[in-house]
């Protein structure tokens, strides 16, 4: 913190001393919520609405509450928020800027998505020209107005009064106020039935139970009021769903967002390239007939397929084909056709709408819905190329029967299918950029003779981050002692793992989003580690006169039993004189013999950032040298009792460099060469902790013991160097432990960090963490905790 402070001090020096003392309490939470560039426009923001000279309520409703509007929607909104701050000034008051500033979280939490704000931001400048005096009493209602209306909603509602009561202000006034009547019955009429900010987490988890995947899902300025009215649709991969959802027809609006959110699954898992003439042997672009012909097959055969692993699908999308569903075009228009056509295909027992009254209007109709059903039915749905062929021919077919078409008048009225603007906009490369993990181009190892090693090779100490490894073919000593394939040409420990990650924002799980990748630990010093047992001896007598009363206790006889393997010789005397003497003996007369044996399996985690080099209060020596202290007395405590245990620790560079270094696997005894691992531990880079967690739960799990303990060594919260909302990697944390839990293995976390208390219990549960107040004490406390946790 104090970094980011020097680097902004120039900008702080120019706030007054109040401003300045507001930003040093809010600092905290801006460097979680912020970055180095987000701190700089917030600062800069304060200081612009500062020189504004409208009071200082501004300055601090900035300072305090902007933060959280970037931790909803991204920091690159501040400049355009502080933008319409400053065009502000020059038409209302400084109380209504500061109110705007001050519900702004209110307004990014409700409607988020960042170009919505923008649209909202447009729309109180539109207020401050229309209805000036019914902004401040609107904002003061805008968690009320936001939780039943969408903006679309809250936009004609709010220039509806300001048309109403253009000249009476009393009236205006008691209208934005929601005081009157007609406020009211207006919001009455433009509320909606469902709201996307309401439900995307429900339809989020309903797409990852049928696809097993996650689909990124967005809110749309516009509302789902009729047919003819903005449709859903899918662009760079996002599925795009209107903001608000009214019921159609008598079926709810959660109904129809679910089949629309379906139909966009689909379309991303199965339309796997253009449609267009870019996507084939015709160089001709297509006409807006053919594009639709071709989008209409494409939808069904989409949606076939789905079906095909899902039937219940059908009964979703069929609810929404209604013959009556275009009431106000005629029978035997194209966009009619298309209904029909679309349902036919859906479902194959539907009529071809025949009717034998109709002229010839009718025949046409009925001849292109067979015919178009019939080549479907016999086509591979599993290829493109069909949805391309038959919907050129389709639209050949409505050429030759003379049928006019205009896109404007005949588009289909199947509320829920999107616009597809997906099947023309497809980029193979971006699909595989958005949905696959980021790969690192893999390191060459070349094997080579003596002399191409000591006359070419650059670099004889490479790590293991070089994008090319020499290995000697045999063995070639420096003068040292030391082989040149020791230093450079080891084999990688292991090939990297990729691993989900959760977004709490979106409520969904990125695949394959981070990258463990092994590291060989470095070995130091053995007399460290001597040092350590020896300075420590009076402490590990102890311990291990604890711990040997968690030894197996070997074979138990359990008693009174009325179903056991052999018959309690003193339990059956005792039942016979009680029955001489006329009591009624105890029936418990067998017992069981169990051979106890202890089958535990821990794997201690440790938490290697770079944090952990700092001092501890009032001492000269620093976390990492306790925490290996407190690991080399846990070591040995176990192997006293005989426990399998391993000792890991990690550290992160980003997303695809979560560092991972084995001290000790269970497979390896505790000797020398583990603590000589141990003695050469770092504390570097930063803590991306729920992939580290999912590496070392799958570790655990391929362990046989019927007891899993996963023990997570900390000193701060999840933190990584792109990731800037503090809360992320504290929920991905959290779904990290859920998901080793899943799998039998119980993980508790020691943290060193006296402020865990605000976020330990969420990730790891109530029960599952314990805070160390005294730091210094962690050498002692970790191997007393394994004893307690270990019964």
């Amino acid at each position: 913190m104090s970094a980011h402070l020097a680097e902004h001090q120039a900008l702080l020096d120019e706030l007054p001393a109040a401003a300045q003392a507001l930003a040093a309490a809010a600092w905290p939470e801006a460097v979680r919520a912020l970055s180095a560039r987000g701190l700089d426009n917030w600062l800069k923001g304060a200081l612009a609405l500062q020189r504004m000279g409208r009071g200082d309520g501004i300055v601090a409703a900035w300072i305090g509450d902007v933060p959280a509007v970037a931790r909803e929607l991204g920091e690159e909104i501040l400049p355009d928020f502080a933008q319409h701050c400053l065009q502000f000034a020059s038409r209302t008051s400084g109380a209504v800027i500061e109110r705007i500033v001050a519900s702004a979280p209110t307004a990014a939490r409700r409607l988020g998505d960042a170009e919505l704000f923008r649209d909202y931001l447009r729309l109180l400048d539109v207020l401050l020209g229309q209805a000036p005096r019914g902004l401040r009493p609107l904002l003061e209602h805008l968690d009320e107005l936001l939780g039943v209306l969408t903006l679309g909603g809250l936009r004609r509602w709010a220039l509806w009064g300001a048309q109403a009561h253009r000249t009476d202000f009393a009236e205006q006034l008691r209208y934005f106020s929601l005081a009157s009547e007609e406020a009211k019955a207006v919001l009455q009429q433009e509320r909606k039935g469902t709201l996307f900010v309401d439900i995307h987490r429900r339809i989020g988890m309903y797409l990852r139970a049928l696809w097993g995947r996650d689909f990124f899902l967005r809110p749309s300025a516009g509302d789902f009021d009729s047919p003819e009215g903005n449709r859903p649709f899918i662009a760079d991969f996002f599925v795009h769903l209107p903001d608000a959802c009214d019921d159609w027809q008598r079926l709810p609006g959660l109904e129809l967002y679910r089949a629309a959110a379906a139909h966009c699954a689909a379309h991303i898992v199965a339309t796997t390239t253009r449609l267009d003439g870019e996507a084939s042997s015709q160089p001709a672009p297509l006409s807006t007939l053919q594009r639709a012909c071709v989008g209409l097959i494409e939808d069904a055969r989409v949606e076939a397929l789905a079906i095909r692993r899902f039937p219940r699908l059908k009964e979703l999308w069929l609810q929404f084909h209604r013959p009556d569903t275009q009431l106000d075009t005629q029978a035997d228009s194209v966009g009619a056709r298309f209904g029909r056509i679309a349902r036919a295909l859906l479902d194959a027992d539907a009529a071809d709408g025949a009717d034998a009254g109709a002229g010839d209007g009718a025949g046409h109709h009925d001849t292109l819905v067979a015919w178009t059903r019939t080549r479907f039915a016999a086509a591979d749905l599993s290829s493109h190329a069909v949805s391309r062929e038959l919907g050129l021919a389709l639209a050949g077919e409505i050429a030759r029967l003379g049928l006019p078409w205009s896109p404007h008048r005949d588009g289909l009225a199947v509320p829920y299918r999107d616009d597809n603007r997906y099947l023309w906009e497809y980029d193979r490369a971006r699909a595989d950029d958005a949905f696959a993990a980021a790969q690192r181009e893999a390191q060459v190892r070349r094997y080579v003779s003596v002399s191409e090693m000591v006359n070419e090779v650059e670099v004889e100490t490479a790590g293991d981050d070089a994008q090319e490894i020499w290995v000697c073919a045999s063995e070639f000593f420096d003068d040292d002692g030391v082989s040149f394939n020791a230093r450079e040409g080891r084999e990688p420990v292991a090939e990297p793992c990729h691993y989900d990650e959760f977004d709490y924002q979106l409520q969904l799980t990125r695949p394959l989003w981070t990258t463990v990748q092994e590291k060989r630990p470095k070995l130091g010093e053995l007399a460290v580690v001597e040092q350590i047992i020896d300075a420590h001896r009076p402490l590990t007598q102890r311990l291990k006169h604890l711990l040997e009363a968690l030894q197996p206790q070997g074979v138990q006889r359990i008693r009174k039993l009325e179903d056991g393997d052999e018959l309690d010789l003193e339990a059956a005397i005792r039942a016979q004189v009680d029955r001489r003497l006329g009591q009624t003996p105890d029936p418990r007369v067998m017992m069981r013999s169990l051979r106890k044996t202890r089958d535990i399996a821990v794997l201690v985690l440790l938490d290697l950032s770079e944090s952990t080099n700092d001092r501890v209060a009032g001492q000269d020596y620093t976390v990492l040298e306790l925490t290996r202290a407190a690991t080399v007395l846990l070591g040995e405590a176990i192997d006293t009792v005989g426990d399998a245990f391993a000792l890991h620790g990690f550290c992160s560079d980003g997303r695809h460099n979560v560092f991972y270094q084995r001290y000790k696997d269970f497979a390896q005894p505790w000797g020398d060469l583990a603590k000589a691992r141990l003695a050469g531990m770092e504390g570097r880079l930063s803590t991306r902790m729920g992939a580290a967690i999912r590496h070392a739960g799958q570790e655990l799990a391929r362990v046989r013991a019927k007891r899993k303990l996963l023990l997570v060594v900390t000193d701060g919260e999840p933190a990584d160097i792109d990731v800037r909302d503090p809360h992320y990697l504290r929920f991905d944390a959290k779904k990290a432990v859920e998901e080793v839990s899943a799998r039998g293995v119980k993980p508790f976390c020691l943290t060193l960090d006296p402020r865990a208390d605000q976020y330990v219990a969420r990730v790891f549960g109530q029960r599952n963490y314990l805070v160390l107040d005294h730091v210094e004490r962690l050498p002692e406390r970790l191997p007393l905790l394994y004893a307690g946790l270990a019964r």
